[in-house]
């Protein structure tokens, strides 16, 4: 949410402010003309999981309606919001916030448009330069094909380039962006990979500790690439992490040096951006701005104070930590009879709408691993064999060879090669 001393100004110089927001709101709201958001307190909105475009959305629609009522558009043509929608669908799933039943509508109208081919130039475009067909387009889609084209505009170059490929009508300058976006995505994976191996190269000791958080900083982090590289390290030691960077050479950065900008990923039962309140309020001015949600958070600290910091939070962190929170829980939906094991059934699902707490199902089996290879450097390609038929399978992000014999969570999706449709069973933990 915008500061208190930035209103404020905009009050002195006569300026009305509107704010929109769907974070937790501080002790202290900034005396804005008016602030939207579901998470204030005496807000009746019933969905509190709105991401911030879907409350931007629900103005838009109440805008309408009080125009509607004052005869504003008089016979003119009324704003066709429903064309939003796939934006909508989009800023939705690539917050992760929970999908709930008002999300879920969201989600859904958008991704309808999307299929029916009315989905704007930007997200076409998007989606051809990652070779995925809009008739097919799916919650996956928007949030692992296109929000991180889109993010890596705002973290390793200016957010303008996303913003105007979302909002140009001409085909030839979307396609332009997207180009553009693409390739900014391939630097931001390349730098991820290297600040991911540097995190792992300290990932044993940590292991050896039994600290209930973790932090991580490194002088050459890029500051854009931190968050994602939390939930890296959070899915492999499952607990809270936070990963800090320098901030960069902004104006900001040039008047207030030695600043550190950090991004934190959190595990379920813990809130994350409660603690750090905690920490705030523990020691007041140890940090210097914070904010977020139960799963995320972003924070700022002088560099000089990051020792303190880490060990306040971490002794905080074990605090609250529920006593069975670091303890890994796999929950399957359990055995998959072979008879589902088509591709019919994958692109059943895959139709669905699945995301932030309301997940895609999850099966479990054992199966025997007849072939292992490694692809594109990082992942594990399967061929698994149960009751007779062979399966493709594949695991992403891991190179540990699986025995002969495995024990396998997998998620039922479609693999799409040279136009053929195949199932593919994509593991998400083998027992050991």
């Amino acid at each position: 949410m915008p500061s208190a001393l930035g209103v404020a100004r905009a009050n002195a110089l006569g300026i009305a402010t509107l704010i929109t927001d769907h974070h937790l709101p501080g002790d202290v709201l900034p005396e804005a003309s008016c602030i939207v958001n579901p998470n204030q307190p005496g807000c009746a909105f019933p969905s509190k999981s709105l991401a911030g475009v879907g409350v931007m959305f629900y103005v838009m629609v109440a805008l309408r309606s009080e125009l509607r009522a004052r005869g504003a558009f008089r016979g003119a043509p009324e704003p066709n919001l429903g064309a939003l929608t796939d934006l909508v669908a989009l800023g939705t799933v690539a917050d992760v916030v929970p999908l709930d039943a008002n999300n879920r509508v969201l989600v859904a109208q958008g991704l309808n448009r999307i299929r029916a081919g009315r989905a704007s130039a930007g997200l076409n475009a998007l989606l051809r330069i990652a070779a995925r067909a809009p008739a097919r387009a799916r919650a996956f889609d928007l949030g692992f094909v296109l929000g991180p084209r889109l993010n890596a505009a705002g973290r390793l170059a200016d957010m303008g380039l996303g913003i105007e490929c979302l909002i140009t009508d001409d085909a030839a300058r979307a396609a332009n962006c997207a180009q553009a976006l693409d390739e900014l995505n391939r630097e931001r994976r390349r730098i991820e990979s290297e600040m991911l191996d540097t995190a792992l190269g300290t990932l044993e000791t940590l292991r050896e500790a039994s600290g209930a958080a973790a932090v991580f900083f490194e002088p050459g982090w890029h500051q854009g690439v931190v968050g994602i590289l939390a939930a890296r390290l959070r899915e492999r030691l499952h607990r809270p992490v936070l990963c800090f960077a320098r901030a960069d050479s902004g104006a900001e950065h040039e008047t207030n040096p030695g600043q550190l900008r950090g991004s934190g990923r959190s595990i379920a039962g813990f809130h994350l951006r409660d603690c750090l309140d905690l920490v705030a309020k523990r020691a007041p001015g140890l940090i210097l701005r914070f904010g977020g949600h139960a799963q995320a958070a972003g924070l700022t600290l002088r560099e000089a104070d990051l020792a303190r910091f880490t060990e306040l939070f971490e002794r905080t962190a074990a605090e609250r930590m529920p006593p069975d929170a670091l303890s890994p829980v796999v929950e399957t939906d359990g055995v998959l009879d072979g008879a589902y094991l088509s591709l019919e059934v994958a692109q059943l699902i895959e139709r669905q709408i699945w995301g932030q707490g309301f997940p895609q199902p999850v099966f479990c089996d054992t199966f025997t691993v007849e072939n292992q290879r490694v692809v594109g450097e990082r992942h594990l390609k399967l061929k698994l064999m149960k009751d007779g038929r062979r399966y493709e399978a594949i695991r992403f992000g891991s190179l540990d060879p699986l025995p002969a014999r495995a024990r396998a969570a997998y998620r039922l999706t479609v693999n799409e090669f040279n136009g053929l449709q195949n199932v593919q069973l994509n593991i998400e933990h083998v027992e050991r």
